[in-house]
């Protein structure tokens, strides 16, 4: 049972208790816990470089895609690049499009309420990880994402979300498999590749993502007077490719860019107008009248 609830999340006990789901919560806790094998493989400026570039790809996926796209339907983009994205989303090992979404919505619709279920007004550990382990919080709020659901390939994702990151730890290691075999002078072994490109970068994004809901509602500036607690954190932004922004977007959750000032750094949003160029996304919402009038 508890094997069929990591593979299939159609396969679930009673979801209506407010409590940690333990026997789900396993792979969470081991995957924190592999991060200990650093001691074991050492580390190599070939491990570093892998995993800082295995965090940007799988970061922007999720602030451009998870958020932006499917949560806020801020730009269009194909079938395809919708699908290549959400894939690369659910490698970040933080659920699926449709339940990611879904449960972001009900962020913005309730935000630091007591419906709000990530609001740091609950607790730092609450706000920052506790949430999403609870029965309560498994399920896909799926009238949250009726505009999704008709794409078949967004419902397997979401069903199969543990699939993507098997698949990506697979590729991450046969990567450092070809670095240690073709280029051993590099001090690299597959297993170092493994630890670091996977892993210890995958806490590295969860973490500092989970940072905006836990710290960005209490730590920073506020620009605009939203009926949230939502705050500017640059450190953030820099680390989220640009969701530090958080309370510009409270006040415009629609709009593509979320730092509003030219020395507000959005790197999604940089990446997102090449993407536009190159005809990969459009229609980005990048301002609106009342913005404009600002």
């Amino acid at each position: 049972m508890i094997l069929k609830q990591w593979f299939d999340n159609r396969v679930v006990a009673t979801q209506e208790a407010d409590e940690v789901d333990w026997p789900r919560v396993i792979p969470y806790i081991v995957i924190h816990l592999a991060c200990l094998f650093v001691l074991v493989v050492g580390v190599s400026w070939v491990a570093i470089a892998v995993c800082l570039v295995s965090y940007f790809i799988r970061m922007f996926a999720i602030t451009a895609f998870y958020h932006r796209y499917f949560s806020h339907k801020s730009f269009k983009t194909s079938r395809v690049m919708q699908t290549v994205f959400a894939f690369l989303g659910a490698t970040a090992t933080q659920r699926g499009p449709l339940w990611w979404a879904a449960h972001h919505r009900d962020h913005h619709k309730h935000a630091d309420t007591d419906k709000d279920a990530h609001s740091p007004k609950h607790g730092f550990l609450r706000s920052h990880t506790l949430w999403f382990l609870t029965k309560k919080n498994f399920p896909t709020k799926e009238q949250r994402v009726k505009d999704l659901l008709k794409f078949k390939e967004l419902r397997w994702l979401d069903r199969f979300d543990i699939v993507p990151p098997i698949i990506y730890a697979a590729l991450i290691l046969g990567l450092g498999s070809y670095i240690e075999a073709v280029f051993p002078e590099w001090g690299a072994t597959k297993w170092q590749v493994l630890i670091w490109g996977y892993f210890v970068s995958t806490i590295l994004l969860s973490h500092v993502t989970f940072l905006i809901n836990s710290l960005a509602h209490r730590w920073g500036y506020r620009r605009f007077d939203t009926d949230d607690n939502s705050r500017n954190n640059p450190l953030l932004a820099v680390l989220t490719l640009g969701e530090g922004w958080h309370n510009n977007h409270h006040k415009y959750p629609a709009l593509v860019r979320q730092g509003l000032k030219w020395w507000e750094i959005d790197i999604s949003y940089y990446i997102l107008l090449v993407m536009e160029k190159m005809g990969l996304v459009w229609d980005l919402k990048k301002t609106n009248k009342k913005l404009a009038q600002e």
